[in-house]
């Protein structure tokens, strides 16, 4: 399950603008990873979350207030090929820039695509890695009955 975190010029978006920005990038995300959206476990996307940190001044080399965003999206190892890189990092940049208003904003955010270490994703006390997250995926597809 992706985790986003946008860190960008705190009047850089609308006041009301963080809700649309979560939801249209962890659904971006999801995309990505080649999931369908129609058919999508409850487990994925209950555990699909965005971060936005809206911070008091954003600096480049060269411009000490700059205009400028950055989307760090972590995923679990594997979940990500070659082409859903290339899906999300332009997604995220369309998004960010309609939500900004501003179309010449895809030149300036700067998409961070990491992936966790294998073990290096935790919740409630465990460490998990491929096997455990496919085994989770599975349980909470029996036992969400298909909400």
């Amino acid at each position: 399950m992706p985790m986003i975190d946008v860190y960008a010029p705190a009047d850089l978006f609308p006041e009301d603008a963080d809700q649309r920005l979560g939801t249209e990038l962890t659904h971006a995300v999801l995309r990505a990873e080649g999931h369908d959206e129609d058919s999508i476990s409850p487990f994925f996307t209950r555990n699909t979350a965005a971060f936005v940190h809206r911070l008091p001044v954003v600096s480049t080399a060269a411009e000490p207030s700059a205009r400028a965003v950055r989307v760090q999206i972590v995923t679990p190892p594997g979940a990500l090929d070659r082409e859903g890189q290339r899906r999300i990092t332009r997604d995220a940049g369309e998004i960010v820039a309609a939500i900004a208003g501003d179309p010449s904003l895809t030149q300036r955010t700067w998409v961070i695509l990491t992936t966790a270490a294998e073990g290096g994703w935790g919740i409630a006390g465990t460490a998990y890695g491929r096997e455990e997250f496919v085994a989770l995926a599975r349980a909470a597809g029996t036992q969400s009955g298909g909400q």
